[in-house]
């Protein structure tokens, strides 16, 4: 059966004034021309909207509330407001992982600034393109611990590419520019600008911003680690095409592609990277990591070769470091510099755009497998490691039991909802448990349709982050996996969504505890369940006869007074009227809390600070690697 090509659909990142951005569009803010007098928060406006922004998630306050009456003026920008501002941060992220393009936010100074800080941090993380605006103190106030004065530019300094402070507005729209810019090239990620309270309200000449100093042209590298890296390639035995976020953000997934079936290398793709290459090609042998499928765990850790495509070696994927594919060679291909040789020593540097390098590499592959140039390995598409892949998938696939009473396993849940889903869903997932399951049951065949919270690990971000995907993409259907832990952090962006007609759908997948957590206390404290446990009493004082889950708050009530269309679903038998009766809700948001069993685990699991050899398929279970075991 032959595969259907694969297209990436991701649109290009940000560029400025796309006739899609512009065309009959007016703005009574747009009309100021170059040398004409406009107030700094006009100015403001104006940059955002030749900056290409569409969309703009805030809430207003003191500092900032300047900015916001010629936003009113303003028909090229749709302000979300939401109802904290965290949620802004989130739906930004959301909004720029589903495009590709910047994602922007806009808050007041002091707790309204400091409440970004997690977003920032996540966005910074997971290198996601964003530009934040706060509002800040007037000039003569900073420094003197005014109300709502804080130093946001200080704290967020290092979890931003960079931050400004603006007190002059003549500085406004250069500074707007320079952080659209800045956010989308190199290697993504989050811009604060943050803005006096006097700076908006002064008088200024509007310029219009021109782009900042042209960006480096996309970083190529040199020829010779293009044939080293191809060289070690074709000779070995055993390689690995190790898949990164990288590989997403540079929009190279169909050059991956070409690259995989050229050398006919197994693929792994990370947390960050799924969709990346199609999750049911037979090259791809799945998620790496602390719980990914022991084919990819095994294959990295018996490469003779690891070829790391915008991917940066973090501690969820390696393990125990000094013990991570000891017979590896490595070539890692990285646009950031300071990735390559942080975490692990790299035989062939690559600083390079993902897309340039792994065409570069297909263009100089090509000729040495037609010319016969390549070892018995390469030639034979790595015929004797495919076997043992093939013996490690079949005798170790990711699966999970079903429970006899009929009640739900959170697994199926998350599995059906994949396979009911209408083609080009979009799926967000909060943190923990339920974000495992997604990653390993839900379908990942395309990029842009897998957005999670993977180098902070934020709880909360599930449903901010749909909330923006949708505005992103309002023709697909949004689907928030979300556990109730994380659902009770930011469920009240559900009633922004509600008013501003984003029909998103969230599953909660409700096991009335922190569900990592308690996995880990289960595991390694003598299942000591201390602070994990979310229904009304401790385990030890609850009644057999209580319900399962969580019941306070009730999640079908709380949905319903928040604007939302509210379902529960407990028995399987039940499962797949639910999820289509959600699916078939497209006027309002819906939530299903589906009450699953209390103790299910994630499986395969790698303990924290283990090496990767010591995965576990289940308690005390140690796959058998025949003759790669040490």
């Amino acid at each position: 059966m032959t595969e259907q090509a694969f297209e990436p659909r991701l649109p290009q990142p940000y560029l400025r004034d796309t006739p899609q951005q512009t065309a009959n569009t007016t703005s009574t803010a747009s009309t100021a021309s170059s040398g004409e007098r406009v107030t700094g928060a006009q100015s403001l406006i104006r940059s955002l909207e030749e900056c290409g922004a569409e969309v703009l998630f805030g809430i207003p306050g003191g500092a900032i509330l300047p900015a916001y009456d010629p936003l009113l003026d303003s028909r090229r920008l749709r302000h979300i407001l939401v109802r904290h501002e965290q949620g802004a941060g989130h739906a930004a992220t959301g909004y720029a992982q589903a495009t590709g393009r910047v994602g922007v936010c806009i808050v007041t100074s002091g707790p309204g600034a400091t409440n970004l800080v997690t977003p920032l941090l996540d966005a910074y993380m997971d290198s996601v393109p964003l530009v934040a605006i706060t509002g800040q103190v007037p000039t003569q106030l900073i420094g003197t611990d005014a109300f709502q004065e804080a130093d946001i530019v200080g704290i967020t300094m290092p979890i931003t590419k960079h931050s400004y402070l603006v007190t002059d507005p003549a500085d406004i729209a250069r500074v707007v520019s320079e952080a659209f810019q800045l956010a989308s090239t190199g290697r993504p990620g989050p811009v604060l600008v943050d803005i006096a309270k006097d700076a908006l309200q002064a008088d200024t000449v509007f310029a219009v911003p021109p782009l900042a100093p042209d960006a480096p042209p996309v970083s190529r590298a040199h020829g010779k680690q293009i044939r080293e890296a191809a060289r070690l390639i074709t000779r070995s035995e055993r390689p690995v095409l190790y898949v990164g976020g990288g590989v997403l953000k540079a929009g190279a997934t169909a050059e991956l592609r070409e690259l995989a079936e050229l050398t006919g290398a197994p693929v792994t793709t990370t947390l960050m990277a799924l969709g990346a290459f199609p999750g049911s090609h037979r090259q791809h042998v799945g998620m790496p990591g602390m719980h990914g499928s022991v084919t990819a765990v095994a294959a990295l850790q018996k490469a003779d070769l690891i070829v790391a495509l915008g991917a940066r070696f973090d501690d969820r994927v390696t393990g125990r470091v000094d013990t991570f594919a000891p017979h590896a060679k490595v070539v890692h291909v990285d646009i950031d510099p300071a990735e390559i040789g942080k975490n692990r020593r790299v035989d062939v540097s690559v600083v390079s755009d993902a897309r340039t390098a792994i065409d570069d590499l297909a263009r100089t592959i090509r000729p040495l497998l037609a010319e016969g140039q390549a070892d018995a390995g390469a030639k034979s598409g790595y015929a004797a490691w495919w076997q043992e892949l093939d013996r490690w998938r079949a005798s170790y696939p990711i699966a999970y039991d079903r429970p006899a009473d009929n009640s739900l396993s959170p697994q199926q849940v998350i599995e059906r909802i994949g396979q009911l889903a209408p083609a080009n869903t979009v799926f967000t997932s909060g943190v923990g448990q339920h974000q495992m399951w997604a990653a390993q049951f839900l379908p990942h065949e395309e990029p842009g349709t897998w957005l999670n919270s993977g180098g902070a690990g934020t709880m909360g971000y599930a449903v901010p982050a749909a909330m923006g995907a949708k505005v992103a993409q309002p023709d697909s259907t949004v689907w928030a996996i979300d556990g109730d832990g994380c659902f009770q952090m930011t469920n009240q962006e559900l009633a922004t969504c509600a008013l501003n007609n984003i029909p998103i759908k969230v599953a909660v997948i409700n096991n009335g505890a922190l569900g990592m957590v308690r996995q880990q206390q289960n595991m390694l404290y003598n299942q000591r369940y201390s602070a994990s446990t979310l229904h009304s009493a401790p385990d030890s004082e609850r009644s057999h006869t209580a319900p399962a889950g969580t019941r306070t708050p009730d999640f079908v009530k709380l949905a319903e007074a928040l604007g939302c269309a509210a379902l529960r679903c407990e028995a399987a038998d039940d499962l797949d009227d639910a999820i289509q009766t959600a699916n078939a809700i497209t006027d309002r948001p819906v939530v299903i809390d589906f009450i699953v069993e209390e103790d299910a685990m994630v499986w395969p699991m790698i303990p924290a600070g283990a090496s990767n050899d010591a995965i576990m398929t289940a308690l005390d279970l140690r796959p058998d690697f025949g003759q790669f075991d040490d």
